[in-house]
């Protein structure tokens, strides 16, 4: 028999009278912590799919156990209570009661006897037993009971005392009851409620304690913390006063601090600004999760990883974020010459991580060499943080002329003519929660149709007075909108949603008075590893004086693919769209799609729909994803290309 075994508790919790368990030699409970602390990030393997974290296998194999409190293993030691002191006194050491057992081993048990024991308790005990009288003593028998009787949880040690007769041998288990619970205080806890905690707490008051109960109690309680994400919470102490009183100390396990690498450009602040929490809280591994997802959604890394180092202070960690960044800044320049216009030439410059803020910024600028040819600039600065509440300020500015080839709904050519827009936009936003998020829009934005270049079934509408004034002019309006963004990762995502919902509203000396509300919504799910089914939803409603630029326009990569770029407009509008995505090679997906929506002016009805199926392959390169589809659709089939991902 494993005499190491018994020297210990008898239950699996240090529990005593008037003994508290971080007092009991049972080693470093702080140092267990720390270990378990600095394995961590294991619990948060969900980071791979957005965070690009290649680390999760082995944070995988080096994850924390399930177990219960980490103060398991502790001897018997003296405390200030008569009973336990006298029970200390006389109670036989291990190596003896082993040898005891080695003198009687084989023998035949005559009789059992418990002792000790009230009428309860006693009664549980024996029913525990699976050696009888008439059986051969052995020492995996004895093993056996006196776990069983531990198990009971009425115990807080038991011994064997072996008497030897002229028939065989007197079995008497010799028992220490616990005591009588008469209160229960939790203390340490800040992130839980103590009611919640205090639910999960299932052992009597007024009863005697069972430290099988009370055991399962505990398990319960730190089940609790681990499904909140609270990975490093523990009972820390467990200790009943001699009037009766048990006292549950918990450890959540602090945060320690923060610490950055591999940041060369980007400021570690922008980085830092991204964690959901603070140091000196409890870790929560859902917010570090979280946390690592906004940090890889930045767009301004290749690869985010997390690990966890031990901190200082005990059961504290600090959360070590390893960035490998990317190309951000892009600068193009271009030149031709055509006879009908002339030099043609263009520039542009941008960067998604400015100066290393987290700022946005990007100019283009053409020109031809005709005065009425395409040329113009569009301008567009971001600030991700204005104040302390995440308060992100958008503003663009364009002024660009370029020839547009107008379509009907059949595919028939109306008219080539320039055209020109001017104006500026301002977009405040500010989130409402984790992932719900308001926009404030206010537009100022002027077409003007500039001359006729070509003519197609309308003919010339340069002097068609009627339309001009319909679809031409200032449109000054205010957009809000609400979002919630759940995706795992913005530009890849493979589970979460992106709803939104919002209404815009012209007039204000402007040209055109109208209203626009619209309502989308995209779910991702996750099918095998890498697989993901995309649906989306929109549904649009207009009422007003409505340009044909200002309605609802369908067709093309974003929306319906198998035809020409809003082909279909209208005041009102539906859309519904599933994509399969599978990956090919390593940066190279392909997807089957199937997109079906319309656009009309009247009713709340869909009408004038049309679908289309196609296939596409994107590529996720240093500039950003690239996306080419073909679609096929009622008027036959077209291709798509665009930079940046889609829906």
């Amino acid at each position: 028999m494993n005499s190491k075994k018994y020297r210990r508790l008898a239950l699996a919790i240090a529990l005593g009278v008037g003994v508290s368990a971080s007092a009991l030699p049972q080693g470093s409970a702080a140092e267990q912590m720390d270990h378990d602390a600095a394995k961590a990030a294991a619990e948060m393997a969900g980071v791979d799919g957005s965070a690009r974290n290649d680390d999760s296998k082995d944070a995988a194999e080096s994850a924390p156990s399930e177990q219960g409190p980490a103060l398991t293993n502790a001897a018997p030691a003296a405390s200030a209570d008569a009973r336990a002191d006298a029970w200390a006194s006389t109670r036989p050491s291990e190596d003896a009661v082993e040898q005891g057992l080695v003198a009687q081993t084989g023998k035949t048990v005559v009789e059992i006897n418990i002792t000790g024991a009230s009428e309860e308790t006693e009664k549980a005990a024996r029913e525990a037993l699976a050696m009888h009288v008439g059986d051969a003593l052995t020492e995996e028998a004895l093993v056996k009971d006196r776990d069983a009787i531990y198990a009971t949880g009425y115990f807080y040690d038991l011994y064997p005392v072996f008497e030897q007769v002229p028939e065989g041998v007197v079995l008497t288990y010799h028992v220490l009851e616990n005591p009588v619970l008469k209160e229960v205080h939790i203390e340490g806890n800040t992130v839980e409620k103590t009611k919640d905690l205090m639910d999960l707490v299932t052992v009597q008051k007024g009863k005697m304690l069972n430290g099988r109960i009370l055991q399962e109690n505990v398990q319960a309680i730190q089940e609790k913390y681990r499904a909140d994400g609270y990975i490093l919470a523990k009972i820390s102490d467990l200790n009943i006063a001699q009037d009766g009183t048990l006292t549950i100390k918990i450890s959540e396990g602090i945060l320690e601090g923060y610490k950055v690498k591999g940041n060369k450009k980007t400021k570690e602040h922008v980085i830092l600004r991204e964690m959901r929490q603070k140091p000196g809280e409890p870790f929560n591994a859902n917010q570090a999760r979280r946390s690592m997802q906004r940090v890889y959604n930045l767009g301004f890394f290749e690869d985010v990883n997390v690990k966890m180092n031990p901190g200082i202070e005990p059961n504290a960690v600090i959360m070590e974020i390893d960035v490998k960044e990317k190309r951000t800044g892009s600068f193009g320049i271009g030149a031709g010459y055509s006879s009908a216009d002339g030099m043609v030439g263009m520039v542009s410059i941008s960067d998604s991580n400015f100066r290393g803020m987290g700022d946005t910024i990007s100019l283009s600028y053409e020109m031809s060499g005709n005065d009425t040819d395409a040329r113009g600039y569009s301008f567009m600065y971001r600030r991700p943080w204005l104040d302390k509440k995440e308060t992100a300020g958008t503003v663009r500015l364009y002024n660009r002329t370029y020839e547009y080839d107008d379509y009907n709904s059949n595919g028939d050519h109306l008219e080539s003519f320039m055209r020109k827009y001017s104006g500026e936009e301002l977009t405040l936003s500010r989130p409402m929660s984790e992932y719900s998020t308001n926009f404030v829009t206010l537009k100022n934005r002027k077409d003007k149709y500039v001359k006729h270049t070509e003519n197609g079934t309308a003919g010339n509408r340069s002097t068609n007075i009627p339309w001009l004034h319909k679809n031409f002019g200032t449109t000054r309006s205010i957009t809000i909108e609400h979002v919630t963004d759940t995706r795992d990762n913005v530009y890849e995502p493979t589970t979460g949603s992106r709803a939104s919902l919002s209404a815009e509203f012209a007039g204000f000396g402007g040209d055109f008075s109208f209203q626009k509300y619209m309502i989308s919504d995209t779910q991702y799910f996750k099918v095998g590893r890498s697989q993901v089914f995309a649906v989306r939803g929109q549904y649009g409603l207009g009422n007003g004086s409505i340009s044909e630029y200002n309605q609802f326009r369908l067709g093309g990569q974003d929306s319906i693919r198998g035809y020409r770029e809003d082909q279909f407009r209208g005041n009102r509008m539906a859309l519904a769209s599933i994509e399969y995505r599978f990956p090919i090679v390593s940066k190279v997906t392909g997807a089957i799609f199937t997109d079906y929506g319309g656009a009309w002016d009247r009713g709340l009805t869909p009408e004038h729909m049309h679908g289309s199926v196609g296939v596409g392959l994107g590529l996720n390169t240093p500039i950003g994803p690239l996306r080419l589809d073909y679609g096929r659709g009622s008027q036959g089939g077209r291709v798509h290309f665009r930079v940046g991902g889609t829906f």
